[in-house]
């Protein structure tokens, strides 16, 4: 099966020092016993924090319009920080971003039955998905971009999925406050890949308060509707007239206070799949926009899949306490999952996801970080 190798040109790469983002150059912080994490970031600019469990992004700090600084990515406090309703916070998930119904998966006529939770789907890889395992990190460094690779080999019947598979995630910070997150894997058989980022964001800084008052826009014409165990319940629908009409920028408060009935499925938010073209691009385009009034930081969201999953954390209870010491109620971030649709194995209209053997999975997302003066 082809390895995901990198360039002969890592030999060259500058030797890591104790200097970490002064220079430019990723830094390892201390080994926490659950595996590495990463600092790194220009000086004066975004600085990044990667952890390799799950290969998640652990902290993101960014200037504010009067440039103070604050981590505006979610994440849990202490030894539990990867555990329970914390474990997909920053994390890659996989192989399979979001629902496959009764965790049945079809493959060339041939059925395999997924490892599922609770709730008897499988969500996010299962319950032992990409979140959990510990990935090997290499650091990059140039003049102008730098960051981590990581690698992870996820075997035959790993999680009822057919199909070894090795997977690349690449998180890349340039000079120009973009976060790219890049992922590629490749199969010695055929199989279903379908690769996200879970991070949940605050733009005015983790733990100070909920997402409410930030507003979003989305640029999609269609969305997902759901059942009651949250599993796409038939065609793609308008957005118009609805409250998952985002085409132009909407505060949250506005919109959640709706009475809507696909609302009260998810919670009282969002937990939907909304359809950009329905199909997967070669380049990034467009797909949401973030931002926080009161700090003036926004996020430009640019990926190459076809959909984004919102999800606007209603599900919160306060029984997780951020890196801040403050705990996380309901909408304290809001997920913007670049990914293909949900349960789409089961779907034969949705886009494909199978991954044949000898070909490249590819997918590309970045968020671009500006702050609004006024």
């Amino acid at each position: 099966m082809e390895q995901l190798h990198e360039s002969a040109a890592r030999a060259a790469e500058p030797r890591q020092t104790a200097a970490g983002p002064r220079t430019g150059r990723p830094l390892r912080l201390a080994d926490e016993g659950t595996g590495e994490r990463w600092r790194f970031g220009f000086p004066g600019r975004a600085r990044a924090e990667v952890h390799t469990r799950g290969a998640r992004l652990h902290s993101l700090i960014l200037p504010d319009r009067w440039g103070r600084t604050a981590d505006v990515v979610l994440g849990a406090r202490g030894p539990d920080a990867c555990e329970g309703s914390a474990r997909y916070f920053g994390a890659t998930v996989g192989r399979y971003a979001n629902r496959i119904a009764g965790g049945r998966l079809v493959v060339d006529g041939v059925t395999h039955r997924l490892a599922t939770q609770e709730t008897g789907h499988t969500l996010h890889g299962g319950p032992d998905g990409f979140d959990q395992r510990v990935w090997r990190c290499e650091p990059f460094h140039s003049a102008h971009r730098t960051g981590v690779r990581l690698f992870l080999h996820s075997p035959d019947g790993d999680q009822g999925f057919p199909g070894a598979l090795n997977v690349r995630v690449t998180y890349t910070l340039d000079r120009d406050d973009n976060l790219a997150l890049s992922y590629q894997a490749v199969a010695d058989a055929p199989t279903i890949v379908n690769l996200t980022n879970h991070a949940y964001w605050n733009l005015e800084g983790e733990g100070r308060g909920n997402v409410l008052a930030h507003h979003l826009q989305v640029a999609a014409p269609l969305y997902t509707p759901v059942d009651a165990e949250l599993i796409p319940d038939g065609p793609h629908r308008p957005v118009s007239d609805t409250p998952f009409d985002l085409r132009r920028t909407r505060r949250l408060s506005d919109v959640l206070t709706h009475t809507d009935a696909q609302l009260a499925l998810a919670g009282g938010g969002f937990d939907h799949n909304w359809v950009l073209d329905g199909a997967r691009r070669a380049r990034p385009r467009k797909a949401a926009v973030l931002y926080a009034p009161a700090s003036g930081r926004r996020m430009d969201v640019l990926t190459t899949e076809p959909g984004i999953q919102v999800y606007t954390a209603q599900g919160l209870t306060g029984d997780i306490t951020g890196k801040g010491g403050r705990p996380y109620h309901a909408y304290a971030g809001v997920a913007l999952e670049t990914q293909h649709f949900p349960d789409s194995p089961n779907r034969p209209e949705y886009p494909t996801v199978l991954l044949r053997t000898g070909e490249l999975y590819r997918s590309t997302t970045i968020h671009s970080f500006t702050t609004v003066t006024a």
